[in-house]
């Protein structure tokens, strides 16, 4: 799939981008999507959830008052669930939510995520580029005139680039990462996926491994 490459002003340069066939062109895994989500998504869980038990309540474990002859139910401590204050039945406990997928896997799923970009041509190439400063207004310029500024945008650089990063940090609906860092989630999440020349060849050599 060949695709025009514009410039940071938004207008063509002549030159065009292969995007991969291995890569781009490949039929979708909807279920190898769905696991590698859902292992970023329980990835973000921290798992510290916790209520009180029975046993861990301060309180006294005294009788509240006699087995019979009160007219209401028995009770023993004060701590039992079934009164307010009381510990709590199967709470919430400490926990790790993560989980392991093969490497191959979830290769799979991010080569099928850019494979549905490519598809819907929500791909938009840009010549490898960089800022002088840090400018947040350079970013929004940048997003206006490729017209995404109103879209969901994931912007992958062959490398880390401090000054397009921090420019970006203060965009809403943005991001920018490093196609080392490319993950299935920000790729769907995303409206628009921007990549640059160096970016699509960083990812093809990244997943020819």
């Amino acid at each position: 799939m060949e695709v025009k490459v514009l410039n940071i002003s938004g207008k063509e340069t002549g030159a065009k981008v292969q995007l991969p066939e291995s890569v781009f062109g490949i039929e979708p895994n909807d279920h190898a999507i769905y696991l590698d989500v859902k292992q970023y998504l329980a990835n973000q869980r921290q798992g510290t959830h916790k209520s009180k038990q029975r046993n861990e309540i301060a309180g006294s474990t005294r009788k509240l008052y006699k087995q019979k002859g009160t007219g209401g139910a028995r009770a023993g401590s004060i701590k039992s669930p079934l009164f307010n204050g009381g510990g709590r039945v199967f709470g919430p406990q400490p926990r790790d939510y993560s989980f392991k997928l093969n490497k191959k896997l979830k290769s799979l799923a991010r080569k099928s995520a850019l494979a549905y970009k490519a598809k819907d041509n929500n791909v938009v190439v840009l010549e490898d580029f960089s800022f002088d400063t840090i400018k947040t207004k350079n970013f929004t310029s940048l997003l206006a005139a490729l017209k995404v500024d109103t879209q969901k945008t994931l912007l992958v650089l062959p490398a880390q680039n401090n000054n397009i990063y921090l420019s970006s940090r203060n965009v809403q609906k943005t991001k920018v990462i490093a196609a080392s860092d490319l993950n299935t989630y920000d790729v769907l999440n995303a409206g628009v996926l921007v990549l640059t020349a160096d970016s699509v060849k960083t990812l093809e050599e990244a997943f020819a491994k």
